[in-house]
């Protein structure tokens, strides 16, 4: 029965989910009609709307970028890499191999979402070549899984920018939130935690669950996986003096320990308090020790700069409908506000986080970026939070958790996970569509009851 319901999921999405390029376009044209008829805003308004915003997200896309760059880098690094070789050699069945991509990309990601989607996908390539049998496409699809929990750990955008000291913090929540909040308030809160291990615990065998039967199987052939890592070959006798500073770890090892340095600092400093902008230099200073050469961690950002090419060029879209998401008419009503307070309006003070989870969730369908989604909601959702007198923290992460949710069918940040798969999006989001499900019923619960 269950096997019957993947596969109806499966083929839902074979057949109807686009490009995720033409995903982000579909949903501009929605969402620009949605303006028109639902907010009464001309279309010239609403264009006004869209195209005044569409370069707004640059200084978070290139967080974002970097965060995935850094992460992907790190995950490059011999030491690594030779972690998911032995690591990769424990699964000796299709179901072991599922289970353990999905554990893996689960705990990765709640330390760095970029690293979390670079380690299961590289960890599920391994995993194909090893183990005989196993469905490629519910391979790659199970170490994307562990996306939908980066909002909850580490490198969650909403926490962190709730942890960052900034003269607009109070702005952008409208009042609600003046002072930083620390992340032991909202990442280490039961409330929190609660959900990340139910599904730490969980997933691994939903997803082994979901396997086909062998007949089903779709898998690859090895060879074709096989990682293209020749490189020129510069012997140390033709190597010139520049050469030489590339491949000497000299440079590496003192720029590494300047950074070491700062970070040591920085904890002393301020605590186990984290921000886009540390995990950022922790993840690039550890890539720059442990790929120990210039050369080959120039080689590593190299290869990690291809998946930021989507976050690239789909990020200004995305802005642009955020604008028109928030852009607001005469009478000062927007989309986004629309959507918020129609959940605002029939919450109380017990089922305010779950139906924050739930508008987050499909406002997470139009702006799929949680630096974007904070933005749209958080002027709406954290005000109306403090009125009903539930605590920002939780507010905050709702919103998170229905940011990460939803990305389990929003094809925008399985991109980076696909390039290194070979696959396109149609391939893995029909067990994604599973996932999205299960996941939902789960954080739902948490936050109606704890």
């Amino acid at each position: 029965m269950f096997r019957k319901f993947t596969n109806g999921c499966v083929n839902l999405v074979q057949k109807y989910l686009p490009d995720p390029f033409l995903f982000a376009v579909i949903l501009t044209i929605i969402v620009f009609m949605m303006g028109v008829f639902l907010t009464g805003q001309a279309p010239k308004d609403m264009v006004g709307h869209w195209s005044g915003s569409f370069w707004s997200l640059l200084q978070f896309s290139m967080q974002m970028a970097l965060v995935l760059v850094t992460g992907h880098t790190l995950a490059q690094a011999p030491i690594i890499k030779k972690g998911l070789r032995g690591l990769a050699s424990i699964p000796k069945t299709p179901g072991g191999a599922i289970f353990a991509v999905t554990l893996v990309a689960l705990i990765a990601s709640w330390v760095n979402w970029g690293f979390g989607l670079v380690i299961g996908a590289l960890y599920a390539r391994e995993l194909a070549k090893k183990v005989k049998g196993v469905d490629y496409r519910l391979l790659i699809a199970a170490g994307y899984t562990g996306f939908v929990i980066w909002h909850a750990g580490f490198s969650g955008s909403i926490p962190l920018t709730l942890a960052t000291a900034t003269s607009n913090l109070a702005d952008m929540t409208r009042g609600a939130v003046t002072d930083p909040i620390p992340t032991s308030d909202t990442i280490f809160a039961l409330f929190n935690l609660v959900p990340v291990l139910i599904l730490l615990v969980t997933l691994p065998f939903l997803n082994k669950a979901m396997h086909p039967k062998a007949e089903d199987v779709v898998t690859v052939n090895p060879e074709l996986l096989e990682a293209d890592e020749d490189q020129l070959a510069v012997t140390k006798e033709n190597m010139t003096p520049a050469e030489k500073m590339e491949n000497s770890p000299v440079l590496s090892l003192i720029i590494g320990i300047m950074g070491l340095v700062f970070i040591f600092k920085y904890f002393v400093d301020n605590g186990f308090s984290l921000n886009l902008n540390i995990v950022n230099f922790i993840f690039l200073f550890m890539g720059i020790i442990l790929h120990w050469t210039p050369r080959k961690f120039l080689n590593a950002v190299a290869t990690a700069a291809k998946g930021t090419g989507g976050i690239i060029i789909q990020f200004p879209f995305y802005a642009g409908i955020m604008g028109m998401m928030t852009g607001a008419n005469s009478e000062g009503l927007s989309l986004a506000a629309m959507m918020s307070n129609s959940f605002v309006s029939i919450s109380s003070t017990t089922t305010f986080p779950f139906f924050s989870f739930l508008s987050a969730g499909i406002v997470n369908f139009f702006v799929p970026s949680g630096g974007g989604q904070w933005a749209v909601q958080a002027p709406i959702m954290m005000p109306a939070g403090a009125e009903l007198g539930v605590d920002a923290a939780k507010t905050a992460m709702a919103i998170a958790w229905g940011d990460a949710w939803t990305n389990m069918i929003q094809p925008f940040w399985a991109l980076p996970a696909l390039g290194i798969a070979g696959l396109g999006a149609k391939d893995i989001m029909g067990y994604c569509l599973v996932n999205l499900i299960y996941v939902g019923v789960v954080v739902s619960l948490c936050l109606l009851i704890l």
